[in-house]
């Protein structure tokens, strides 16, 4: 972190869909120039003071101009900040000079990405630098991946206190979902669709659930692929098309505490199968373009609601659920990045630096901190 710069975060993408949604409700929930003094940044000038005067933020906000493609510009900006939000995306496009820029200023760094190619590039090539300036580089702060990978965090403690010890096998179970597709979220699929074709290896990395564990591969995981029996709720389950993305941050919090879990910890993460229930995401058939998403009727009707079983070598259990109260992609997503930077300034200073999940980081601060403010809630079910 850059413990002297002018402001706490720097919300960078301001003008798009999701950073927009993030400076929305930094506007409201604290205001400008009080204990969290954030800024906007985007590439124009006068869209950012549109979007601004728009979402009736108060005219002294202040407004930062850096494209993604100018090094110099992002140098100027992310020395400004203890810590930067990015929603500029697709990430494996335009990420990479400003995780530059932040590791080379020891500036902390949030990003939404649920591109696990460009995640496993990052921690190759920043990891160490990262280490050694101090900057803290947090992947997967939104519904990709935190609602799980907190998820698992918080079965796992709660496994460590009812049971007596941490479990090695986890279930994430979606038990309902309701919400929309944004157009940033479309861009980075084909994003990485294009990079599979240009590049097979990122194909084998994308069905690595242990791609971004550097030097560790643990045992075989559950599949999670073909519509199976899930006796411990007594329902049908199947695929979720996020697992993919979770899973690897979840492997990759194991690793960053230490394999506290075991190396021999297994996940995996499925979709209840109810009939007439919301249980997947809406949009997909006909994507939004870039800058487009849910409207904001359809993101407070919004909703996500899962199950996590931990499970003991011996057969005993542990069941507890993570819910939110808005739309996950956006209306949800938009609270957590938000609270997850100011949680990382404020209250997870001793954290060192490096390339990390948002529970590993956090840990239980991050639970309060999204508990207190963000909608979510973590629940003690068995």
């Amino acid at each position: 972190m850059n413990p002297n710069a002018e402001f706490d975060i720097i919300v960078y993408g301001a003008t798009g869909y999701t950073g927009r949604l993030v400076a929305e409700y930094l506007a409201q929930r604290y205001g400008v120039g009080g204990d969290v003094k954030w800024a906007m940044a985007g590439r124009s000038a006068a869209k950012l003071a549109e979007v601004r005067d728009e979402m009736g933020a108060p005219a002294e906000t202040p407004l930062i101009v850096a494209d993604a493609e100018d090094a110099a510009q992002l140098d100027a900006m992310v020395r400004r900040a203890k810590a930067i939000i990015t929603t500029v995306g697709p990430y494996q496009l335009y990420g990479d000079k400003l995780v530059a820029a932040c590791v080379a200023a020891g500036t902390d760094c949030l990003d939404l990405t649920g591109e696990p190619n460009w995640m496993a590039k990052i921690i190759g090539e920043h990891d160490a630098a990262a280490k050694a300036s101090g900057a803290r580089i947090v992947h997967s702060c939104g519904f990709d991946s935190i609602p799980f990978e907190l998820g698992v965090w918080f079965a796992e403690e709660t496994a460590k206190a009812k049971l007596g010890s941490y479990v090695p096998r986890v279930k994430g179970r979606v038990r309902a979902i309701q919400g929309g597709l944004s157009g940033g979220t479309a861009a980075s699929g084909a994003a990485t669709m294009a990079a599979i074709q240009k590049d097979p290896s990122i194909g084998m990395l994308m069905m690595n659930p242990f791609a971004l564990t550097p030097g560790f591969t643990g045992p075989a995981q559950p599949p999670g692929m073909a519509v199976e029996h899930d006796d411990d709720l007594g329902v049908d389950v199947g695929p979720f098309m996020m697992a993919m993305i979770n899973t690897k941050n979840v492997h990759r919090s194991n690793a960053l505490l230490g394999h506290r879990w075991g190396t021999d910890f297994r996940y995996d993460e499925m979709s209840i199968i109810v009939p007439g229930a919301p249980t997947e995401f809406s949009g997909m058939e006909n994507p939004p373009k870039p800058g487009e998403g849910p409207s904001k009727a359809e993101r407070e009707a919004g909703f996500y609601d899962i199950a996590f079983i931990g499970i003991a070598d011996d057969g005993r259990k542990v069941q507890v659920s993570v819910k939110g109260d808005r739309d996950p992609g956006y209306g949800s997503t938009s609270k957590m990045l938000a609270e997850a930077a100011i949680c990382l300034v404020k209250d997870a200073q001793g954290t060192p630096g490096g390339v990390w999940t948002p529970g590993a980081a956090m840990g239980s601060k991050l639970v309060d901190r999204l508990s207190e403010n963000a909608g979510l809630t973590f629940t003690v079910e068995g």
